[in-house]
């Protein structure tokens, strides 16, 4: 693997950094009070380019590979995670499925708008009652006629109550993963009822949502892929989603050690900077190797993904090391600045409660682990 970036992918690294610190950093600590990015931020995240990095210019995007995409979801991520979220669910996990496994008219529909922002979308995996456990889901979509009527609930949707379209996995079939189709969905469908979650740890600045399908009609044709094979392309989808949180998870690690670094060296107990103190450079270098590594992890993943190779056990491995490391990163941050941490005057207190959920959603911890053990073993510990 090459480890050296281009002057492309240099230069689109600076500008979208230049433009985070511009547009983000400062009006994150007010989003994220208010429970809401202002979405006068959506067009310029796409002018800039944001929600069209891999998407071909042919479908509306501005192409590029996809260690430049990891590139910008690490600089948002160690900008504002919420925001970061916004982007990788609506590119990540809708618009490159629609452009893996979508039907010329989908892709014409839906791409563009969702390539330049002027349209978000949403996955629709999890349900209340099946998260990591998705291979057996219950929200059904059942035939009848032309269409399809799909009846069940999701929870934890980001982007779910401003979406303008929903990826939905249903089963159409019978028990097992086997089962299950997805569905591009319009949320203005009638019978689609969302709900907004508040009250989150983290991530407060993105919507989260609950949604409701009761009697919801769609036309076959708004079934992505080939029947049954909806719960493969979840997978796909999701594999190539944990490289970008374990990107999002190294912003969040190189910004606690930047502002770990400006911190410290500013600030004076016992009549010197506290950086100069042994105990407080412990901190700092192992926040500097954690970025380290968490980067090189997914930059490999990214590699290997642009190569058109397997990368499926490189995503786990960089998702789970990069949301573990910031959940230590954040809290190592916390330590350094003392009871200035604790409040949100600094952004120390906002990256631990943003960085604790990426160990959950996307694949647990837990269930990155599996993964590896399987590969490592040939056995599968999930049956």
């Amino acid at each position: 693997m090459d480890l050296r970036l281009s002057e492309e992918q240099v230069g689109f690294r600076r500008l979208a950094r230049d433009f985070c610190d511009a547009e983000i950093v400062p009006f994150r600590r007010d989003w994220d009070r208010a429970e809401s990015v202002d979405l006068d931020l959506l067009p310029k995240l796409g002018a800039i380019g944001f929600f069209g990095l891999t998407i071909p210019e042919e479908h509306g995007g501005v192409g590029g590979d996809h260690l430049t995409y990891m590139l910008g979801m690490e600089e948002l991520g160690r900008a504002d995670s919420s925001v970061r979220g916004i982007v990788s669910v609506s590119t990540g996990l809708v618009a490159k499925p629609i452009l893996a496994h979508g039907s010329a008219e989908q892709k014409e529909q839906w791409l563009p708008p969702l390539a330049t922002g002027e349209a978000l979308g949403c996955f629709g995996l999890t349900e209340p009652g099946h998260g990591s456990d998705a291979g057996n889901l219950r929200t059904r979509a059942r035939r009848e006629g032309d269409d399809y009527v799909l009846d069940g609930s999701k929870i934890f949707i980001t982007n779910g109550t401003w979406a303008d379209v929903a990826l939905v996995f249903a089963r159409t079939g019978g028990d097992g993963p086997r089962g299950i189709s997805a569905f591009l969905v319009p949320t203005d469908t009638p019978g689609l009822e969302r709900q907004t979650i508040i009250g989150k740890l983290g991530l407060r600045g993105q919507a989260t949502a609950e949604l409701s399908f009761d009697g919801v009609r769609v036309p076959a044709s708004a079934m992505l892929g080939e029947e049954g094979r909806g719960f493969r392309i979840a997978m796909e989808t999701l594999d190539k989603g944990r490289v970008a949180i374990g990107a999002s998870c190294t912003g969040i690690i190189q910004g606690c050690l930047e502002e770990v670094v400006a911190y410290t060296t500013s600030r004076e107990q016992f009549g010197r900077a506290i950086a100069g103190f042994q105990l407080v450079q412990d901190m700092i270098a192992d926040l500097s190797l954690d970025a380290d590594a968490a980067r090189l992890l997914v930059w490999r993943a990214a590699d290997l993904i642009d190569r058109g190779e397997p990368f499926g056990v490189e995503a786990s491995k960089a998702k789970l090391f990069a949301s573990e490391a910031a959940v230590r990163a954040s809290n190592t941050a916390m330590q350094a600045f003392g009871g200035y941490g604790f409040v949100d005057d600094y952004p120390v207190q906002k990256y631990l409660r943003d960085a604790r959920v990426m160990t959950l959603y996307e694949g647990t911890s837990q269930v990155q682990k599996l993964l590896i053990g399987r590969a490592e073993t040939g056995i599968n510990a999930f049956t």
